[in-house]
């Protein structure tokens, strides 16, 4: 549609003065919405701490991942909900109906907010592609230490331990942590070891745990003791007196080797590009989904925005966020049925986008009053075919 030349900068002002209310409301439901999903992973992560024994040092970290697997869901949310309550104070100051009177409606408003949602959508598509995969591998590698780790982490004094399913029984009459890289002296050690039906005793006057900053295997220099191999009794016992003993408890080798092999999640996505396989096929589509996914409900958005005025600003709230989660769980609904070969590469997770842009489509006639029009078109040109076929 052309305006006459004095319209031009009038619509400028009106654009600016519709983005500058989308990103007002924006960064406030940005804002709050984060607070409180970010304010619960907190909670979690330190119950998850405490439960599994998490270093302190790697709490932030693990804050810091989950916060980033977060931002592209509540982006996409507060930029959604953001359009309808602009669009909505719009209709319910009657400001709208004086743009309308210049000529402006729907489409005008999609095109006015545009510079926003694109802006939007690229953010979210270096988030999906780049920074959350590479949090989530991040975030694998933290728990796999930890996993390993946390069982030698906590050796407790004056108290017999087990260790690996009951395979390690320890035992340490004083305990004392200080240093650098997991550092622990110890007196009065008892090992209890189990490995290839084989068993073994060990006893030492001290020992120090330490971590080597290269390998990062956790090791137990032990000093002044005696090593039995097999059970007392036995015919083939061996006994080994030594003054140093490095025994190793965790292979730093064989974690790096765990580490290398990358969980799809955590994959590069050039690498998801170049595979056939029906997870990787699923996670790339999932990864370009959410920023599709702002691009669609930006123009629901002034829809929704538009249908609220009567109902109040509560209403196209409430009914946004409906739609926003019944959006996404059918996303994850068709992600799993990929996975799973219910559905074939080509249809995966993009009939969802196609049926939610035909679900705006006719919302739209249907705001429009063109709903009737066009049905009453298809019928027409309907039954003039049979009519003609029955001449």
């Amino acid at each position: 549609m052309k305006f006459p030349s004095f319209l031009k900068s009038q619509n400028t002002i009106i654009a600016k003065y519709l983005m500058r209310n989308v990103l007002v409301m924006l960064s406030a439901v940005f804002i709050i919405i984060g607070l409180v999903v970010f304010g619960n992973q907190l909670v979690l992560v330190i119950n998850q701490s405490l439960k599994e024994g998490i270093p302190v040092s790697d709490l932030l970290p693990l804050i810091s991942f989950k916060m980033i697997r977060d931002v592209p869901l509540i982006l996409s949310l507060s930029l959604f909900l953001a359009i309808i309550l602009s669009v909505s104070r719009l209709y319910k100051d009657s400001e709208a109906i004086v743009m309308n009177s210049l000529g402006l409606g729907d489409k005008q408003f999609m095109l006015f907010i545009q510079p926003i949602v694109i802006a939007i959508f690229i953010f979210i598509l270096f988030l999906t592609t780049y920074a959350v995969p590479w949090s989530k591998h991040q975030r694998n590698m933290v728990m796999d230490r930890t996993e390993n780790a946390s069982e030698f982490s906590f050796i407790k004094e004056g108290e017999f331990q087990e260790f690996k399913d009951g395979d390690v029984v320890f035992y340490a009459s004083k305990v004392k942590t200080g240093g650098e890289l997991g550092q622990q002296e110890m007196e009065e050690i008892f090992i209890y070891t189990l490995s290839n039906d084989e068993s073994i005793i060990t006893l030492a006057k001290q020992a120090n745990k330490y971590t080597d900053g290269i390998t990062k295997s956790v090791y137990l220099r032990l000093k002044d003791g005696t090593r039995y191999h097999g059970f007392p009794g036995d015919t083939n016992k061996k006994i080994l007196n030594f003054d140093l003993y490095d025994l190793k408890i965790i292979d730093g080798d064989k974690e790096k080797t765990k580490d290398t092999i990358v969980k799809v999640e955590g994959q590069d996505t050039f690498d998801l590009f170049r595979s056939d396989g029906l997870k990787e096929i699923s996670e790339l589509q999932w990864r370009l989904s959410q920023p599709i996914s702002v691009l669609v409900l930006s123009i629901f958005g002034i829809l929704l925005g538009k249908s609220s005025p009567r109902g109040g600003k509560n209403l196209g709230v409430l009914f946004g966020v409906v739609v926003f989660i019944l959006y996404n769980n059918a996303l994850l609904v068709a992600k799993s049925n990929l996975e799973q070969g219910s559905v074939h590469p080509i249809v995966g997770l993009w009939w969802v986008h196609l049926l939610m842009v035909l679900i705006i489509f006719i919302f739209y006639l249907y705001r429009h009053r063109k709903f009737g029009y066009y049905l009453d078109k298809i019928a027409d040109r309907f039954f003039s075919k049979e009519g003609a076929n029955a001449k």
